[in-house]
């Protein structure tokens, strides 16, 4: 299990210690949104991640207990990586960078997701969460 070192016991530190990086937050808006769960699919992401940091964020996020790692079902040499109930509960918190996101940057979103973010917040957040638990048990 890789060690994390918190720098205090203040909730938004220790939070941060886990997922204050932008390859974790990224990692885990490709399976929320993207449906993303291999180390394959990981890799095609827009923002190009390296192969070491990718490899380093999924054994951060692994031993954390936000995802878990299984070999896949296809392929005994490829694994797939599902969220775990801890991981399932990020889903607010990436949907609010994803309100902010738009809200404060100069970026581009799917306006359909955006406006569905914007008009029921709290049942996009269900919807998923639903979403992600479903994949998780698949």
């Amino acid at each position: 299990m890789k060690e994390l070192k918190q720098r205090s016991t203040c909730p938004i530190s220790t939070s941060l210690d886990v997922l204050g990086d932008k390859w974790t937050l990224l990692i885990l808006r490709d399976m929320v949104f993207a449906g993303k769960c291999t180390y394959g699919q990981f890799l095609q992401s827009a923002e190009k991640m390296a192969t070491n940091i990718l490899a380093d964020r999924l054994v951060i996020l692994e031993s954390q207990g936000i995802l878990t790692k299984a070999v896949a079902a296809d392929k005994k040499s490829k694994f797939t990586y599902r969220l775990t109930e801890k991981g399932v509960d990020t889903v607010p918190i990436i949907i609010e960078l994803i309100l902010w996101g738009a809200k404060h940057c100069p970026t581009v979103i799917d306006p359909g997701l955006l406006e569905e973010l914007q008009n029921g917040k709290d049942v996009a957040v269900e919807k998923y969460q639903r979403l992600a638990r479903e994949k998780s048990l698949a």
